[in-house]
C-alpha cells in the first residue's frame, strides 16, 4: 500500500515539476469589452492570436507606472480612462527579456482605434527631416517647422522625450537580440 501511495505521489510531483511556466512575450492593445473608455491588454503569440492559457497576475509598466494586471483567458483590462487621443507605452519584463510596444490611441467620440507605432517610424521621421533639410538648403526652414510640429504633437499627446528614446532603444535591443 505504501508503494502505491509513493508511486502516485511521485507521478503527481513529476507533473508539477515539468509544468510549463506561462510567459507573455507578445501583447496587443484593444478596446475593453467592459467599458468604452478603457483599454485591454491581450497576451498573444507571434501571429497575434490571443493565448487563452495566460491566467494570473503579471506586472506591466504603462506610461512609466507599474501596474499589476490580472489576466483571465489571455486578456487583462486596465482601469485607465482614455478620454482623448494619446500615446500609450506598454512594457513587460520576464525571463525572456523586456517586451515593449508603443501605441497611439485615436479616439473620436466612442470611436477607439489603437495604432501600433514601430520604433523604426519614430526613428525615420526625424532622420528624413534632417536629410531633407541637409539636401535641400531652401527647404531647411520647412523641415524645422515640420520637426517642431512633430515634437509638439508627440508631447501634447503624451509622448515625452524619455518615452520616445526608450521606445527606440528597446526596439534596437530587440533587433540585436534576434540576430
Amino acid at each position: 500500500m505504501k508503494k502505491y501511495f509513493l508511486s502516485i505521489f511521485l507521478l503527481f510531483s513529476s507533473i508539477l515539476v515539468f509544468a510549463n511556466k506561462v510567459t507573455i512575450d507578445h501583447f496587443t492593445i484593444a478596446k475593453s469589452e467592459l467599458s468604452e473608455n478603457e483599454f485591454a491588454i491581450k497576451a498573444t503569440d507571434s501571429a497575434e492570436h490571443v493565448l487563452d492559457d495566460v491566467n494570473g497576475h503579471f506586472t506591466f509598466s504603462i506610461n512609466g507606472f507599474d501596474e499589476n494586471l490580472v489576466f483571465k483567458r489571455g486578456i487583462a483590462n486596465d482601469r485607465r480612462q482614455i478620454s482623448n487621443s494619446s500615446f500609450i507605452y506598454v512594457k513587460h519584463e520576464n525571463d525572456n527579456g523586456t517586451h515593449a510596444t508603443l501605441y497611439y490611441i485615436y479616439r473620436s467620440g466612442s470611436f477607439f482605434i489603437p495604432i501600433h507605432i514601430s520604433w523604426i517610424v519614430l526613428l525615420a521621421i526625424p532622420i528624413l527631416l534632417i536629410a531633407l533639410g541637409y539636401l535641400f538648403k531652401k527647404l531647411i526652414i520647412l523641415a524645422v517647422i515640420i520637426f517642431v510640429i512633430f515634437v509638439y504633437f508627440n508631447y501634447h499627446h503624451g509622448l515625452g522625450a524619455s518615452t520616445f528614446f526608450e521606445s527606440i532603444i528597446d526596439g534596437l535591443k530587440g533587433l540585436f537580440n534576434k540576430v
